[in-house]
């Protein structure tokens, strides 16, 4: 009973302070990840502080050194996108346009032929007459209509058929953005204000961050300890399967995919750079740090290299798409099975359920946690599975440490060896 209350309000206590939980959440995280470069450092000799110490200087000192390096050559190729979005968008527009344009208008039934000059009818005609008037004649499809006492409108005929345009709706759309940059300076001005109250911030909850992975990291045993001290003595070797299962399910989710963000962001590099790809490094990027979300990260990704490659021409486009594909192809068939499959066990459908659940309720945060959460939520369903149930499936870690107890040999007994 007591346990039952104290955990009810745990969970009270988490939901009421929700809005503040995210670097507690992200210090977690941290701790996670860093937790056995400490542990290589503690073999060592070393100790756990100094040890931690280390491990944020090599880490802190290798980001800030990379974005050192990489980021004059990101920001040029930023700007230079930029400024080159309106004029690449308008280019392909033109250049693709009529083709999608003339395949939608066959499918949808409508005519192809565009009509010759010599053919078109002029929407309306001023005719002079001999006392000095004119007469206006309107023509097919067009029409006045009275907007009030003293204005009227010349419009299309509400029977006119319509026809889809690629390239109006392109033009259109970037025209109207520009357009809406160029009224709202002082509102982008404002937006800035907002971005550097923003920045300030997140540099805040990151120094918060790193101290609290700090300090979980530091009394991790302390910790361990305490949870493990909360079951009765003949429920504990339950809960360090428990633990196991966890923790082989999140090294997957976690730092598995954070492997795989790497090699992706590697392996675009090196086509974008080979197929000579506009703006490659900040498309490889790109890729690298939108593969954190499984399935439409890397989807998202590809949008923008497959567009840029269109503005150079049809084969670029081609190739880029054909090496992304083969990327996602040792992704799924290699990387997944090999770091995440194995440790994690994760149904694709079911991660496909828990991403867009957890945009839809909690936005991109939701996105990202949505994975280890669901990979949390596994272990605690197959460990309690398979704790009251052991017969419906081998219970691989019990069988492993029974044979684990079975071997390490207890004072005034021989060792057993499993036969």
């Amino acid at each position: 009973m007591f346990l039952s209350i104290s955990g009810t309000l745990l969970v009270a206590l988490l939901w009421w302070s929700s809005p503040v939980l995210l670097p507690f959440v992200l210090a977690t995280l941290v701790a996670y990840v860093l937790t056995p470069l400490v542990a290589i450092c503690e073999r060592s000799k070393m100790p756990r502080s100094v040890a931690i110490l280390l491990v944020y200087a090599v880490t802190l000192s290798s980001i800030y050194y990379s974005v050192a390096a990489l980021a004059p050559r990101i920001y040029e190729e930023a700007v230079g996108l930029s400024r080159e979005a309106p004029d690449g968008a308008r280019k392909v527009a033109r250049k693709w346009g009529p083709i999608v344009e003339k395949r939608v208008q066959g499918f949808l039934g409508q005519s192809t032929d565009a009509p010759s000059p010599s053919e078109r009818q002029p929407a309306f005609e001023v005719i002079p007459h001999s006392d000095g008037s004119y007469a206006i004649e309107l023509g097919s499809g067009v029409e006045f209509s009275r907007e009030d006492a003293k204005h009227w409108v010349l419009r299309a005929r509400g029977d006119t058929p319509r026809v889809f345009s690629v390239s109006l709706l392109l033009s259109d759309g970037i025209e109207h953005t520009i357009g809406y940059l160029k009224r709202n300076v002082v509102e982008l001005l404002a937006l800035g204000q907002l971005v550097v109250a923003k920045t300030s911030k997140a540099i805040f909850l990151f120094v918060m961050t790193l101290m609290v992975a700090a300090y979980l990291m530091h009394t991790r045993d302390d910790i361990l300890g305490f949870l493990r001290s909360l079951p009765p003595p003949k429920s504990r070797p339950s809960f360090d399967r428990l633990v196991h299962r966890l923790d082989r399910g999140l090294s997957g989710v976690v730092r598995g995919q954070l492997l795989i963000c790497a090699v992706n962001g590697v392996l675009s590099a090196i086509g974008f750079a080979l197929f000579g790809l506009k703006y490659w490094p900040i498309l490889a990027l790109m890729a690298g740090v939108m593969s954190i979300i499984p399935i439409f990260g890397s989807i998202l990704s590809t949008i923008p290299a497959v567009l840029v490659g269109l503005t150079q021409d049809f084969w670029t486009a081609l190739w880029v798409l054909v090496w992304i594909l083969m990327i996602h192809q040792v992704e799924a068939n290699l990387l997944n099975p090999k770091i995440i499959g194995v440790a994690a066990k994760l149904h694709p459908v079911l991660v496909v359920f828990v991403l867009i659940l957890g945009e839809h309720y909690f936005g991109l945060w939701g996105a990202l946690f949505a994975v280890p959460m669901l990979s949390i939520a596994q272990s605690f369903f197959n460990h309690f599975r398979l704790e009251s149930m052991p017969d419906i499936a081998p219970d691989t870690i019990a069988l492993r440490s029974a044979t684990a107890a079975l071997q390490t040999p207890s004072p005034g007994k021989t060792s057993l060896k499993p036969g």
